[in-house]
Protein backbone atom coordinates (compact mmCIF):
# COMPACT_ATOMS: atom_id res chain seq x y z
CA UNK A 1 0.00 0.00 0.00
CA UNK A 2 1.42 3.45 -0.91
CA UNK A 3 2.58 5.56 2.04
CA UNK A 4 -0.11 8.18 1.43
CA UNK A 5 -2.80 5.51 1.59
CA UNK A 6 -1.24 4.15 4.79
CA UNK A 7 -1.35 7.59 6.41
CA UNK A 8 -4.95 8.09 5.37
CA UNK A 9 -5.95 4.68 6.73
CA UNK A 10 -4.21 5.42 10.04
CA UNK A 11 -6.15 8.66 10.44
CA UNK A 12 -9.44 6.96 9.67
CA UNK A 13 -8.70 4.25 12.25
CA UNK A 14 -7.68 6.89 14.78
CA UNK A 15 -10.90 8.81 14.18
CA UNK A 16 -12.95 5.63 14.46
CA UNK A 17 -11.42 4.74 17.81
CA UNK A 18 -11.59 8.25 19.25
CA UNK A 19 -15.18 8.95 18.24
CA UNK A 20 -16.41 5.66 19.70
CA UNK A 21 -14.68 6.50 22.99
CA UNK A 22 -15.18 10.26 23.24
CA UNK A 23 -17.75 11.39 20.70
CA UNK A 24 -17.58 13.79 17.75
CA UNK A 25 -16.99 17.13 19.50
CA UNK A 26 -14.30 15.82 21.85
CA UNK A 27 -12.36 14.25 18.99
CA UNK A 28 -9.98 16.91 17.71
CA UNK A 29 -7.87 17.01 14.57
CA UNK A 30 -4.79 17.34 16.77
CA UNK A 31 -5.65 14.20 18.72
CA UNK A 32 -6.27 12.25 15.51
CA UNK A 33 -2.93 13.36 14.10
CA UNK A 34 -1.13 12.41 17.32
CA UNK A 35 -2.77 8.96 17.40
CA UNK A 36 -2.01 8.35 13.72
CA UNK A 37 1.54 9.69 13.94
CA UNK A 38 1.05 12.31 11.21
CA UNK A 39 1.27 16.08 10.97
CA UNK A 40 -1.65 18.48 10.56
CA UNK A 41 -0.27 19.24 7.13
CA UNK A 42 -0.65 15.60 6.23
CA UNK A 43 -4.17 15.62 7.62
CA UNK A 44 -5.28 18.50 5.42
CA UNK A 45 -3.55 16.91 2.44
CA UNK A 46 -5.98 13.99 2.74
CA UNK A 47 -9.10 15.61 4.19
CA UNK A 48 -10.74 18.98 3.65
CA UNK A 49 -11.96 19.15 7.24
CA UNK A 50 -12.74 17.10 10.31
CA UNK A 51 -16.23 16.48 8.92
CA UNK A 52 -14.73 15.18 5.68
CA UNK A 53 -12.64 12.71 7.69
CA UNK A 54 -15.71 11.62 9.66
CA UNK A 55 -17.70 11.03 6.48
CA UNK A 56 -14.90 8.84 5.13
CA UNK A 57 -14.72 7.09 8.50
CA UNK A 58 -18.44 6.32 8.29
CA UNK A 59 -17.93 4.86 4.81
CA UNK A 60 -15.05 2.75 6.13
CA UNK A 61 -17.21 1.59 9.07
CA UNK A 62 -20.02 0.55 6.73
CA UNK A 63 -17.67 -1.53 4.58
CA UNK A 64 -16.00 -3.05 7.64
CA UNK A 65 -19.20 -4.03 9.43
CA UNK A 66 -20.78 -5.35 6.25
CA UNK A 67 -17.85 -7.72 5.82
CA UNK A 68 -18.08 -8.84 9.44
CA UNK A 69 -21.77 -9.72 9.24
CA UNK A 70 -21.73 -11.25 5.76
CA UNK A 71 -18.69 -13.41 6.54
CA UNK A 72 -19.76 -14.55 10.03
CA UNK A 73 -20.65 -18.22 10.46
CA UNK A 74 -24.34 -17.52 11.07
CA UNK A 75 -24.63 -15.91 7.63
CA UNK A 76 -23.99 -19.32 6.03
CA UNK A 77 -27.03 -20.99 7.62
CA UNK A 78 -29.48 -22.23 5.01
CA UNK A 79 -32.55 -21.35 7.08
CA UNK A 80 -33.28 -17.58 7.30
CA UNK A 81 -34.73 -18.02 10.80
CA UNK A 82 -31.44 -19.54 11.90
CA UNK A 83 -29.58 -16.64 10.32
CA UNK A 84 -31.64 -14.12 12.30
CA UNK A 85 -31.19 -15.95 15.59
CA UNK A 86 -27.51 -16.41 14.78
CA UNK A 87 -27.24 -12.66 14.18
CA UNK A 88 -28.59 -11.97 17.67
CA UNK A 89 -26.28 -14.60 19.17
CA UNK A 90 -23.34 -13.02 17.37
CA UNK A 91 -24.27 -9.63 18.79
CA UNK A 92 -24.37 -11.14 22.27
CA UNK A 93 -20.97 -12.79 21.81
CA UNK A 94 -19.19 -9.50 21.08
CA UNK A 95 -20.53 -7.86 24.24
CA UNK A 96 -17.54 -9.31 26.10
CA UNK A 97 -15.40 -6.50 24.67
CA UNK A 98 -14.99 -3.01 26.09
CA UNK A 99 -18.09 -0.84 25.71
CA UNK A 100 -16.44 1.37 23.09
CA UNK A 101 -15.54 -1.72 21.06
CA UNK A 102 -19.05 -3.17 20.72
CA UNK A 103 -21.15 -0.03 20.44
CA UNK A 104 -22.03 1.51 17.09
CA UNK A 105 -20.11 4.38 15.48
CA UNK A 106 -23.22 5.47 13.59
CA UNK A 107 -25.43 5.55 16.66
CA UNK A 108 -22.78 7.46 18.57
CA UNK A 109 -22.41 10.04 15.82
CA UNK A 110 -26.06 10.58 14.99
CA UNK A 111 -27.05 11.29 18.59
CA UNK A 112 -24.54 14.14 18.73
CA UNK A 113 -24.65 15.55 15.21
CA UNK A 114 -28.18 15.06 13.89
CA UNK A 115 -28.89 18.81 14.01
CA UNK A 116 -25.44 20.35 13.77
CA UNK A 117 -23.95 18.28 10.92
CA UNK A 118 -26.62 17.26 8.38
CA UNK A 119 -24.13 15.51 6.09
CA UNK A 120 -22.96 13.29 8.94
CA UNK A 121 -26.56 12.58 9.97
CA UNK A 122 -27.44 11.60 6.41
CA UNK A 123 -24.40 9.33 6.12
CA UNK A 124 -25.30 7.61 9.38
CA UNK A 125 -28.89 7.18 8.21
CA UNK A 126 -27.67 5.61 4.97
CA UNK A 127 -25.43 3.20 6.87
CA UNK A 128 -28.13 2.19 9.33
CA UNK A 129 -30.68 1.82 6.55
CA UNK A 130 -28.33 -0.44 4.62
CA UNK A 131 -27.92 -2.71 7.64
CA UNK A 132 -31.68 -2.76 8.18
CA UNK A 133 -32.16 -3.72 4.52
CA UNK A 134 -29.82 -6.68 5.04
CA UNK A 135 -31.86 -7.85 8.01
CA UNK A 136 -35.14 -7.23 6.20
CA UNK A 137 -34.15 -9.69 3.47
CA UNK A 138 -33.69 -12.51 5.98
CA UNK A 139 -36.78 -11.53 7.96
CA UNK A 140 -38.90 -11.58 4.81
CA UNK A 141 -37.59 -15.02 3.89
CA UNK A 142 -38.20 -16.31 7.42
CA UNK A 143 -41.70 -14.83 7.48
CA UNK A 144 -42.58 -16.61 4.24
CA UNK A 145 -41.59 -19.93 5.83
CA UNK A 146 -42.75 -19.55 9.43
CA UNK A 147 -45.40 -16.80 9.61
CA UNK A 148 -46.79 -16.10 6.14
CA UNK A 149 -50.13 -14.77 7.41
CA UNK A 150 -48.74 -12.55 10.18
CA UNK A 151 -49.73 -8.87 9.94
CA UNK A 152 -46.31 -7.44 10.78
CA UNK A 153 -43.90 -6.34 8.08
CA UNK A 154 -40.27 -7.47 7.76
CA UNK A 155 -39.09 -3.86 7.60
CA UNK A 156 -40.80 -2.98 10.89
CA UNK A 157 -39.17 -5.94 12.65
CA UNK A 158 -35.74 -5.01 11.26
CA UNK A 159 -36.16 -1.47 12.58
CA UNK A 160 -37.26 -2.87 15.94
CA UNK A 161 -34.18 -5.08 16.12
CA UNK A 162 -31.92 -2.11 15.52
CA UNK A 163 -33.83 0.02 18.02
CA UNK A 164 -33.22 -2.66 20.66
CA UNK A 165 -29.52 -2.71 19.82
CA UNK A 166 -29.03 1.06 19.77
CA UNK A 167 -30.99 1.51 22.98
CA UNK A 168 -28.95 -1.24 24.61
CA UNK A 169 -25.74 0.51 23.57
CA UNK A 170 -26.90 3.71 25.26
CA UNK A 171 -27.62 1.89 28.52
CA UNK A 172 -24.28 0.07 28.32
CA UNK A 173 -22.51 3.42 28.00
CA UNK A 174 -24.51 4.96 30.83
CA UNK A 175 -23.68 2.10 33.18
CA UNK A 176 -20.30 1.08 31.72
CA UNK A 177 -21.69 -2.44 31.80
CA UNK A 178 -22.93 -4.72 29.03
CA UNK A 179 -25.36 -6.75 31.16
CA UNK A 180 -28.41 -4.69 30.24
CA UNK A 181 -27.54 -5.26 26.57
CA UNK A 182 -27.27 -9.02 27.16
CA UNK A 183 -30.67 -9.03 28.84
CA UNK A 184 -32.27 -6.97 26.07
CA UNK A 185 -30.86 -9.20 23.34
CA UNK A 186 -32.14 -12.23 25.23
CA UNK A 187 -35.63 -10.73 25.13
CA UNK A 188 -35.15 -9.89 21.44
CA UNK A 189 -34.22 -13.47 20.66
CA UNK A 190 -37.27 -14.78 22.52
CA UNK A 191 -39.46 -12.32 20.61
CA UNK A 192 -38.14 -13.49 17.26
CA UNK A 193 -38.85 -17.12 18.15
CA UNK A 194 -42.41 -16.08 19.04
CA UNK A 195 -43.22 -14.21 15.84
CA UNK A 196 -41.38 -16.84 13.74
CA UNK A 197 -42.60 -20.04 15.41
CA UNK A 198 -40.92 -23.29 14.49
CA UNK A 199 -43.70 -25.84 15.03
CA UNK A 200 -41.17 -28.64 14.91
CA UNK A 201 -39.62 -27.16 18.06
CA UNK A 202 -42.85 -26.63 19.91
CA UNK A 203 -43.28 -23.02 18.88
CA UNK A 204 -46.46 -21.01 19.28
CA UNK A 205 -48.59 -19.47 16.58
CA UNK A 206 -47.43 -16.31 14.89
CA UNK A 207 -48.23 -13.02 16.58
CA UNK A 208 -50.35 -10.64 14.51
CA UNK A 209 -49.00 -7.21 15.28
CA UNK A 210 -48.85 -3.98 13.35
Amino acid sequence: MPQQAVSQAKMIEAALSAIRRKGYAATTVEAICDAAGVTKGSFFHHFRSKEDLVLQTVAHWNRFTNEIFTEADFANASDPRDRLLGYVDFRVAILDRDVSDFTCLLGTLVQETYQSHPAVRAACDDGMSGHIAMLTTDIAAAKALYAPSAAWTPDSVAHFMQAVLQGSFIFAKARLDAQVARDNLGHLRAYLTTILPNDNQGGTHACHIQ
